[in-house]
């Protein structure tokens, strides 16, 4: 036989579980207000460059602190993107001919190892590249898809952005101004 709760203590738990309930609620609408805006962001394309550190699918590592006083090109890029094969070879081409003062990191995005150094091998591409582990830098740069590139003056300030792919010339171009910016 089942015992009945006392007339005040089942009113005081029904207080309890409603209240309970509207601050469940608050706390998703909040949750969801917050993705919201998050997904809405603005893209960083001035200020300082957010900060990562990226291990190459070498082994080796690197930060974007310790390239402080060299032009910095940050690429978003995967393996499945149509678009990052468009641009590939003037991203290597641009790699090489300023390699002395220009320093290329390409961060792949939401793709399989295999898909990646299948990639890097089929371009020839011979600059710095890693995969971004848990999409953590690309929240950081707030990507929207691939590829965009970012541009890093030698202050480590954010000197713009390019979603898609780079149009040839487009590159060298930006490439110039960052380092006549004395």
């Amino acid at each position: 036989m089942q015992e009945r709760l006392p007339v005040g203590t089942r009113s005081r738990l029904r207080t309890l579980v409603g209240f309970s309930s509207i601050l469940a609620l608050l706390g998703l609408l909040a949750l969801l207000g917050w993705g919201l805006r998050q997904t809405h962001a603005a893209q960083p394309d001035d200020g300082m460059a957010p900060g990562f550190t990226l291990t190459s699918f070498d082994g080796e590592t690197t930060s974007l602190e310790e390239l402080r006083g060299k032009v910095v090109i940050i690429n978003f890029w995967a393996s499945w993107c149509i678009p990052c094969r468009a641009e590939a070879d003037d991203l290597e081409a641009m790699s090489r001919k300023y390699a002395d003062d220009v320093v290329f990191i390409g961060v792949d995005y939401a793709d399989t190892e295999k898909g990646a150094l299948k990639f890097i091998e089929e371009y020839g591409i011979t600059y710095f590249n890693g995969p971004d582990l848990g999409t953590r830098i690309a929240s950081e740069y707030r990507i929207k898809s691939v590829p965009e590139t970012f541009y890093v003056g030698k202050n480590g300030e954010l000197q713009g952005l390019r979603i898609g792919p780079l149009s040839p010339g487009e590159l060298e171009f930006k490439i110039l101004e960052l380092l006549d910016d004395r």
